[in-house]
């Protein structure tokens, strides 16, 4: 990693097969995303953006060129080291929450440490910690059915932050969320990204989440279109 660039992108496509042919979800991608930035992958369905983020949380391989994530070459991982990076450095926020519905909030919060095999004082001062950010210590008791949208929104952020990872990705996290709850969320994870210098990258075509990011990178046919920083 280089100058506090956490992600470089360099020549990246990605195809899938169809038939006896494929088809080009990415092409000619070449980006940088550093430390503490808050952007977002913005276009329509189809443009390219949950894919190119699921290459950067190791969820996907490119076909062509390297998608470098905090100096691990993605293409290059087996499955046991793109379990260990997202385990200790990738936070995920999902738009339909995944939230273990047997589980309680402090247990659904303490998940990702346990998969770190972290001692249980610690794994108690970083979950209270993580629920303090959110606002929830009063529900820390309550399963995810007796909970608000909102507030399950809230509860994943919690578990994506709870172990202070570099970077966060988040695709459409307001998708089911109304107005109001939308704006909560949005700035919850804003102040964590200025307190803590967490990376937060969205896929969206949200208007409620575009008007929050600091750089917006709009994809196009699986083109990076546009790439520009947002003046606050």
């Amino acid at each position: 990693m280089k100058n506090g660039q956490l992600i470089t992108i360099t020549d990246m496509v990605k195809d899938y097969p169809i038939g006896k042919g494929y088809f080009r979800a990415l092409e000619d991608i070449n980006l940088t995303i550093g430390e503490g930035e808050f952007a977002g992958l913005v276009g329509p369905s189809g443009s390219g953006k949950t894919t190119l983020l699921n290459i950067i949380g190791s969820l996907d391989v490119p076909s062509k060129g390297d998608a470098n994530v905090l100096g691990h070459s993605i293409g290059q991982l087996n499955a046991r080291q793109s379990a260990q990076l997202r385990n200790h450095h990738l936070g995920f926020i999902f738009q339909t929450y995944n939230l273990l519905p047997v589980y309680n909030v402090f247990e659904n919060v303490e998940l990702p440490l346990l998969l770190l095999k972290m001692e249980k004082n610690k794994r108690y001062e970083l979950v209270n910690q993580a629920l303090d950010w959110v606002g929830l210590q009063d529900k820390r008791k309550s399963r995810p059915a007796q909970l608000s949208g909102g507030e399950c929104q809230r509860v994943s952020i919690a578990r994506a932050m709870v172990k202070q990872p570099k970077i966060v990705l988040a695709d459409e996290p307001t998708a089911n969320l109304d107005a109001e709850n939308s704006h909560n969320i949005l700035q919850t994870m804003e102040t964590l990204n200025r307190d803590l210098k967490t990376t937060f990258i969205f896929a969206t075509h949200d208007e409620k989440v575009i008007q929050y990011l600091h750089r917006k990178i709009s994809l196009f046919d699986g083109k990076v279109a546009k790439d520009e920083q947002v003046k606050k």
